[in-house]
């Protein structure tokens, strides 16, 4: 019998409303106390659009209509991968969900950029804000490494 050990995949969503994106602030470790996009691991028999879409319910309560793939991160250095949609918040009938402390829609202005969980995140929604700009959303993709004792992004060009 072979035993596999593979990457995990996150999927998670940038959830938007009117300039604003839904941010949650995890009542979890790792990480407990600061904020995130609502994301977490894959299930089986799931696809990543279906995980992003229930992590966003379980999460925030919130009902999101997915656009399109927008963020592809590998890290390494803890055997994940990210996979992060865009997508437009249905309504704002949302909530904090058992893993968030509280949720909020934010302007890029009142983003807690000191208090982002994790590096995904922060340069995610980097690109987000960056992308809105020009009105356009390639989809990212890069590699989170450990060099120094801290994470650095990495771009992948095709």
């Amino acid at each position: 019998m072979v035993f596999y050990q593979n990457p995990k995949i996150v999927a998670g969503c940038v959830v938007q409303w009117e300039g604003k994106v839904l941010l949650c602030k995890r009542a979890i470790e790792p990480r407990h106390g600061y904020w995130t996009l609502p994301a977490g691991f894959m299930e089986n028999a799931e696809t990543t659009v279906e995980a992003a879409i229930r992590e966003t319910l379980e999460e925030a309560n919130a009902k999101v209509d997915i656009i399109d793939l927008y963020t592809v991160l590998n890290i390494p250095h803890t055997n994940q991968v990210y996979m992060m949609f865009r997508g437009d918040l249905i309504d704002l009938d949302f909530s904090p969900g058992e893993e968030s402390l509280e949720c909020g829609l934010y302007s890029e202005e009142e983003i807690p950029w000191d208090d982002l969980a994790f590096p995904t995140i922060l340069h995610t929604l980097k690109f987000y804000f960056e992308d809105r700009k020009r009105g356009a959303f390639p989809v990212r993709s890069g590699d989170i490494i450990r060099e120094n004792n801290r994470a650095i992004f990495a771009l992948r060009r095709s």
